[in-house]
């Protein structure tokens, strides 16, 4: 009951699914523009952003931006470039540059698994109980000798392959 009343609250004073009303500046809030942080920085998929990177301009800035509108020819490459930075926040260049990311993250993998090996190298020493009798050599070879004296399975198996008369493995 009480999850339910809360929901109706939170709809009520327009919480969460709150739809709010068109206008024909194309905002549901009806702000005139998209917020700020939607779509100031220029992507690869979409290298256009609707507002400029640069918005609040300096005395120097906006004789740039005032020059800007005269002929093209008699800016200079480094007044192109500064109204480029006004507009965009990265050339294409820069935004398809190789990062070195990577090395974090393969540094991050090694760490964890080099952590991971400790701690199963702790459970061996600390934590296992030690390895039964069965497991080592001597009793191995002391259990084939039993079943090689037993012929176990002479027709397929394991004694089939020993040499009863010269003592050693068939060839």
């Amino acid at each position: 009951m009480l999850p339910k009343a809360a929901w109706s609250l939170v709809l009520r004073k327009g919480g969460r699914g709150r739809r709010g009303m068109h206008s024909s500046e194309g905002t549901a809030r009806g702000g005139g523009k998209t917020p700020r942080y939607t779509n100031c920085y220029a992507q690869r998929h979409y290298p256009m952003p609707e507002e400029p990177f640069c918005t609040e301009l300096n005395a120097e800035q906006q004789a740039l931006k005032e020059k800007e509108k005269g002929s093209w020819t008699l800016l200079t490459h480094a007044e192109k470039v500064a109204l480029y930075r006004l507009q965009f926040n990265e050339t294409f260049a820069e935004m398809n540059r190789r990062s070195n990311e990577w090395k974090t993250v393969m540094g991050c993998v090694f760490f964890f698994f080099g952590f991971a090996a400790l701690v199963i190298w702790w459970q061996r020493v600390y934590m296992f109980p030690p390895k039964p009798i069965t497991l080592t050599d001597e009793w191995k070879a002391k259990q084939l000798q039993r079943m090689l004296d037993m012929k176990v399975n002479p027709v397929q198996g394991l004694a089939s392959r020993w040499d009863y008369e010269k003592k050693q493995w068939k060839k």
